[in-house]
């Protein structure tokens, strides 16, 4: 059964530990702790000798060494917990069948630890099933927004805070989704609300506005196909008195790599290559692919071209509201039925 990250940290606490766990999702807070969770659980049960296998973008894991620590004794401890850092959520055919074998026969002195920071259903397989069939599994699915005043809630109780819900809800326009920053604010808040509950004021007093609007975040939101957040980001960058044209050169960086990616995936090229050839970290390559799913090369041509009608724009060379223009390129980039927002943008 899929368990929440949170749901199997609660478990840990009573039992031997299952000889496999898989933790996954792209909300790396929770899958962090719940990470920690069991190698904290591990340490309670005697388990001092670790092993970790990473990936690192297009290099696999050491396979045959992986095998052979199955297969052999630990040095230090008589059980040992082996971890396997998936950052794709894929261990390939090589890696799913090593997965496969072990939770076939699982070593008594062995506790595998999968973590991935990418997954989606199609991400499941013979591999994350078979460690299902022998441990736990935990998704890290991210948080919708009507879930986050529940979730920041129950944090805060975790750590002794009591609040009211008008207090939870400004906690969470302050976070802005980002539950990092949430964590951070709450483990503040334990030390500063001396055991009383909150209520709105006294949080507004204690917390900082960590709903940060800058260029960059703007662009993940357009890249990662989230048209409200990029929105509210382009509203809040030009309340705080930033100007266009001060946001447009990493703008235009990011499309003309798109539009750059976009032409080389059309013509069957390697893009594992190309995103080491522009330095774009494992971590990012994701969102990338996201972007290309939803535009075809010519769109994002297009895209650069309207660009620098903003940029036209911004320095009073084009008649036009900037602000305006660059909302309905970034609108469109995340959300391909906002093209029709834009006047001669290939379909």
């Amino acid at each position: 059964m899929e368990l929440k990250p949170e749901q199997l940290a609660a478990q840990l606490g009573s039992g031997t530990l299952a000889p496999a766990y898989l933790i996954a999702g792209a909300e790396p807070l929770r899958v962090l702790e719940a990470a920690d969770a069991v190698r904290a659980a591990a340490r309670a049960q005697g388990i001092t000798e670790r092993e970790v296998f990473d990936s690192e973008g297009s290099r696999e894991p050491d396979w045959d060494a992986m095998a052979a620590s199955f297969g052999s004794p630990g040095l230090f401890s008589s059980r040992r917990l082996l971890e396997l850092r998936l950052p794709t959520g894929k261990p390939g055919k090589i890696g799913g069948e090593l997965i496969c074998r072990f939770c076939a026969d699982p070593p008594a002195d062995v506790v595998l630890l999968v973590t991935a920071g990418e997954w989606t259903r199609k991400h499941a397989g013979k591999w994350s099933a078979a460690i299902e069939g022998i441990g736990k599994i935990a998704i890290a699915w991210p948080i919708k927004p009507h879930e986050l005043p529940g979730w920041v809630e129950q944090r805060l109780r975790s750590r002794g805070v009591r609040a009211d819900a008008d207090a939870v809800q400004r906690l969470v326009e302050r976070i802005d989704g980002n539950l990092l920053a949430a964590a951070q604010e709450i483990d503040k808040l334990a030390l500063l609300a001396d055991g009383g509950s909150l209520d709105l004021a006294r949080m507004e007093s204690l917390v900082a506005d960590a709903a940060r609007y800058d260029v960059f975040r703007l662009i993940d939101a357009a890249m990662n196909g989230q048209p409200l957040q990029v929105s509210r980001m382009l509203a809040g960058l030009r309340a705080e008195g930033e100007a266009v044209p001060a946001l447009l050169g990493m703008v235009v960086i990011e499309l003309q790599r798109t539009a750059a990616l976009s032409r080389i995936k059309a013509r069957g090229g390697n893009l594992s290559a190309e995103f080491k050839a522009q330095r774009v970290w494992d971590s990012k390559q994701p969102m990338y692919q996201r972007a290309l799913q939803r535009h075809p090369p010519a769109r994002w041509d297009a895209f650069v071209s309207r660009i620098g009608a903003v940029d036209r724009m911004a320095k009073g060379r084009e008649p036009g509201d900037p602000w305006l223009m660059l909302e309905r390129v970034l609108l469109a980039v995340a959300d391909p039925a906002a093209v029709r927002l834009l006047v001669h943008v290939d379909a």
